[in-house]
């Protein structure tokens, strides 16, 4: 008989699992990867108890491995957070996600006079602050933070 008090969500036999996002952030999460626009079987839980968070969110997702932008995409909004690779039912790898030096089309300028708001160019940013992740655009130099970033 189960334990009551600890249940647990299925194990996905292949596919990733991404760990430690802040419990804010995993709509952020969803939505900046596309998750919910993909066919795979994708289990999310929030507000679960972490004691380095406080409080996280989890997200697995059924036969998708994730590229190197798309961990770049998750290093925005969820920067200390881990993904595990999963196998045959078993964890193969885990890694931390990693704040990028710099970052090209992800999030948009704040500054409305920005050319890469009017122009088609794509926006590259500087990043000048990876624990918070704070932006600077190599444009017109306006410094966007994590509260006020808009993703493309």
């Amino acid at each position: 008989m189960k334990d009551k008090k600890h249940l647990s969500v299925s194990a996905i036999e292949n596919g990733t699992v991404i760990d430690h996002i802040p419990a804010q952030n995993l709509f952020k999460v969803i939505s900046i990867l596309g998750l919910d626009r993909i066919p795979n079987q994708i289990t999310f839980g929030t507000n679960l108890e972490s004691q380095r968070l406080g409080r996280k969110a989890i997200v697995k997702i059924a036969d998708k491995y994730f590229e190197r932008e798309e961990i770049n995409r998750i290093a925005i909004v969820a920067p200390h957070a881990k993904l595990n690779i999963i196998r045959d039912y078993e964890v193969v790898e885990k890694m931390l996600v990693e704040v990028p030096d710099h970052i090209t089309g992800i999030v948009r300028c704040v500054n409305p006079k920005c050319i890469t708001n009017f122009e088609n160019v794509a926006p590259k940013f500087e990043v000048v602050d990876k624990k918070n992740v704070s932006l600077k655009c190599h444009y017109c130099e306006k410094i966007t933070d994590q509260e006020h970033m808009e993703y493309r």
